[in-house]
């Protein structure tokens, strides 16, 4: 159940990173805070299709 899936900035909308997760555990979509090296500073990353 677990699939790939890739992360975007919410500010500059650069894809910054790949990760995995399980569709049965968190079915909607995953928002984490991260580094974003184009912003140079921890941003909101979101699941982007």
């Amino acid at each position: 159940m677990r699939v790939k899936i890739t992360l975007r900035c919410s500010e500059c909308k650069q894809r910054n990173y790949n990760t995995f997760k399980n569709k049965k555990n968190t079915p909607d979509r995953l928002e984490r805070n991260k580094y974003c090296r184009f912003c140079r500073r921890h941003t909101l990353h979101s699941e982007t299709k």
